[in-house]
């Protein structure tokens, strides 16, 4: 066999060679390029519309528990529940969306526990109790969502979700205050003494949350007989008469 032979059966071998070695290599188990550009996409989780909206949902309260209402972002949530960065503004528009609609999660959550505080209770005196002690232990298990539900500058009342369920949470406490004072009240329309009953108690159960939450009632906790929890604060709070007159006018 010449020279001449010799290289012209190099040069035929050579590129079959390199075309066997790449077989042989995608053989191997390296994907082609294609297959690989494919697989470097994260998966999302298959969530169906409806199921996708109440994952982003759930996502939110578990970033906003966990990080605050400053680590809660549109991005935050999408990972969280593994989904693309655009899902939640599909699905709420804008930050202060996603936070009515969390709000909104929030109250019904809240009037749910309201509702139920009093299935266990069996005087009128329990009965009482039983919707204060239920708001308070409420915010005291998700401080975050009891927090973004007061927060009316990032929210946005005109969502059908939120006014229907803040609507709801009112009537609620306008019922529990009619049945101590014995009368039926109408949230539509209030006496300036209907009205005065319910501000204090609004004012009462919910400035008694802020400052347990807050960790303002330590001083005052560890000036009671030892054992005293905040609950039995609450409790002689709200069984403590009004003593005194009004200023006359």
């Amino acid at each position: 066999m010449g020279k001449s032979e010799t290289k012209s059966e190099t040069r035929t071998e050579s590129p079959r060679r390199a075309r066997t070695s790449r077989k042989t290599s995608s053989a191997a188990g390296t994907p082609p390029r294609s297959v690989r550009r494919t697989s470097s996409v994260k998966t999302e989780a298959p969530y169906h519309h409806g199921a996708l909206r109440e994952a982003l949902l759930q996502a939110a309260e578990r970033v906003l528990e966990r990080d605050g209402l400053a680590g809660l972002t549109l991005r935050a949530v999408a990972r969280e529940a593994g989904v693309s960065h655009a899902a939640p503004t599909h699905h709420f528009g804008d930050l202060t969306g996603l936070l009515s609609e969390l709000a909104a999660v929030g109250f019904r959550q809240f009037n749910a526990a309201m509702a139920s505080s009093c299935d266990s209770a069996t005087t009128p005196l329990e009965r009482a109790l039983a919707r204060p002690k239920a708001y308070v232990a409420y915010a005291q298990a998700h401080p975050g969502m009891y927090g973004i539900m007061f927060r009316t500058e990032r929210l946005d009342y005109s969502r059908p979700s939120l006014h229907e369920a803040a609507e709801a949470s009112f009537a609620g406490l306008a019922n529990a205050v009619g049945m101590m004072r014995q009368e039926q009240i109408s949230g539509d329309a209030l006496t300036l003494n209907q009205g005065a009953a319910i501000a204090r108690a609004w004012s009462m159960v919910h400035g008694f949350t802020m400052l347990l939450l807050d960790g303002r009632l330590e001083d005052i906790l560890g000036r009671l007989p030892e054992g005293t929890t905040p609950e039995r604060l609450l409790e002689a709070m709200l069984m403590s008469p009004v003593t005194g007159k009004p200023p006359a006018p």
